[in-house]
């Protein structure tokens, strides 16, 4: 495993988990439970997961807003203090170093949450000559718990009305008795809610909300039963569905990019790129002939009458929609309803999709 610990390790092999390094720390990459069981569990009532792996930074002083202005192609005017927003981070070249979720905690005070990409690049020519301090923080661990009652076990243990806080908000409250920050945001499609606890206290509260829903449904969530959740919802994982070897106008997550921002690091490259996509993000569906047994397993190549015309990234077989998915990347032109042939590990017909393949619930 790597150098980095979760807290909440011994409870995860307490749970039979089978642990796997991801972002230089050990997570539960399964669980004895099923991972169907559990991505049914976050639809249908509630999941929750350690989402410690994540990189946390307190981006802090002064110039802390200079600094993420300048880091992020996203509009940061409106994160006033209580509020988050997703963003991208980009290489000189326009293509997408890392992904991210920026929380604004007071004016002078972001933590910023990145994956496995390199966001250290761009932070360093973001803070030279700043007044800012850059602190990792492996104290902090962020636990999610996502699904239709998240707000109900929350709502029910803590003084504040968590039920209210609107989407891409967060608070500083108690939950259970122990102090947290608790943020409107998720990975699943489902509305839900990231907890940001000490590492003295997650445990604890990781205990408590299992407790508290034992009897409604809700279940841990591991990384496998998380992938599916997250691929029904069509959200990117960097690298695998976004990386520095796509524009954000490809991968989707044009959005992201404030109106009228000024500068930003890869600004000029990503500009440049707008309008001369050679592909973009989208899905299929196999066609209904393809065995249970033999999904879309990834990394296939899609053709359209004897041309390349994309690639697979991620799939399942989707037991909430009896369907064999899969996020790709096609070729600029095709649309919905149109038929290719995927070949290589599994070879079958299907159909592009709509995205995503389940509705998000998320607000």
């Amino acid at each position: 495993m790597g150098n980095r610990v979760s807290a909440l390790t011994s409870r995860h092999e307490a749970l039979g988990a089978t642990m796997a390094d991801w972002n230089d720390m050990g997570v539960a990459w399964t669980y004895a439970t099923d991972p169907d069981k559990e991505a049914d569990a976050c639809r249908n009532a509630a999941a929750l997961i350690d989402l410690s792996g994540l990189r946390r930074e307190h981006i802090k002083g002064p110039d802390a807003s200079a600094v993420v202005d300048y880091l992020l192609p996203r509009n940061m005017d409106v994160i006033y203090p209580g509020k988050s927003g997703y963003s991208t981070i980009l290489t000189d070249e326009g293509g997408v170093a890392d992904d991210v979720i920026i929380y604004r905690l007071a004016d002078d005070h972001y933590l910023l949450a990145s994956g496995t990409g390199d966001s250290d690049t761009a932070m360093a020519k973001a803070t030279a000559g700043k007044d800012v301090t850059v602190e990792e923080d492996d104290n902090l661990h962020i636990i999610a718990l996502q699904g239709p009652i998240a707000h109900e076990i929350l709502d029910a243990n803590s003084p504040d009305n968590i039920s209210e806080l609107a989407f891409f908000h967060q608070i500083e409250t108690t939950v259970f008795g122990k102090p947290a920050i608790v943020s409107r945001t998720g990975f699943t499609g489902e509305r839900g809610y990231e907890i940001i606890a000490t590492a003295d206290v997650v445990g604890d509260l990781w205990d408590a909300i299992l407790e508290a829903g034992k009897d409604k449904g809700v279940m841990p969530l591991s990384f496998v039963g998380l992938n599916m959740l997250r691929i029904e919802a069509a959200l990117l994982f960097h690298p695998f569905d976004v990386s520095e070897n796509e524009s954000v106008w490809e991968a989707g997550l044009g959005w992201s990019v404030g109106k009228e921002k000024g500068d930003y690091i890869g600004k000029a490259a990503n500009e440049a790129r707008k309008g001369q996509e050679t592909k973009k993000f989208s899905g299929i569906i196999a066609d209904a002939d393809v065995a249970v047994g033999e999904p879309i397993a990834g990394g296939e190549k899609i053709f359209q009458n004897g041309e390349e015309v994309g690639y697979v990234t991620a799939s399942l077989y989707s037991t909430r929609l009896n369907k064999s998915i899969a996020l790709c990347y096609l070729k600029p032109g095709l649309n919905p309803g149109d038929k290719v042939e995927v070949k290589g590990a599994v070879e079958c017909s299907a159909t592009v999709s709509e995205l995503p393949f389940i509705e998000a619930k998320t607000k």
